[in-house]
């Protein structure tokens, strides 16, 4: 006989005390704790590349750019998660004054890997979604060239653009700020095996 237990589940508490005190980063989703996969080196590449451009286009600007070292919390769904890159137009808005946790970013960005991609695409978005401030998102191929961008329209709905071509350049709608593809994959290997 095979007896089935339920799950374990935490308190967000719980979650955040756990945290502190991980060696690795894991994700709270509504009383679970999924552990967070490693970075490559060309996902890595990815955001140092744009994480620098971003920060020096928006410099004395009123935004504020944010890695992956930075937590976000989404209450609607009870989710705890680091999005590769966040930018924050005004005031940072903390979660219970906890300097590790935002609450409102404008943009995110995430770069795609293969054990993450569909998560990005599906339920990940989905919960982005119920952050009022979030208005764009960035979804980057770390194994190809190739980009999607979507952009919350004034009537609420969200439309897709792709750039999949070497010379293409991303434009943001909601800052001020565009990258040439030469500059958003420099030094990417795709040569490279995959993770």
């Amino acid at each position: 006989m095979v007896v089935q237990t339920e799950p374990l589940l935490y308190s967000p508490e719980d979650y955040l005390k756990r945290e502190e005190i991980a060696e690795f980063k894991h994700e709270y989703r509504d009383g679970e704790i999924i552990p967070m996969t490693g970075g490559t080196t060309n996902h890595n590449q990815i955001l140092v590349n744009l994480c620098a451009h971003l920060y020096f286009a928006l410099r004395k600007q009123n935004y504020r750019v944010f890695t992956s070292d930075v937590r976000l919390w989404i209450p609607d769904y009870r989710l705890y998660t680091y999005p590769d890159l966040m930018v924050i137009r005004g005031d940072v808005i903390y979660h219970e004054n906890r300097t590790d946790t935002v609450l409102n970013p404008l943009v995110i960005v995430e770069v795609l890997s293969k054990s993450t991609g569909n998560y990005d695409r599906g339920d990940k978005f989905k919960y982005y979604r119920s952050i009022p401030e979030f208005q764009e998102y960035i979804l980057i191929d770390q194994y190809q060239y190739s980009v999607e961008q979507f952009v919350k329209t004034e009537g609420g709905k969200w439309q897709l653009n792709f750039y999949e071509s070497p010379d293409s350049i991303l434009t943001l709608s909601s800052v001020d700020f565009q990258i040439n593809f030469t500059d958003l994959y420099e030094q990417v290997n795709f040569e490279q095996p995959e993770e």
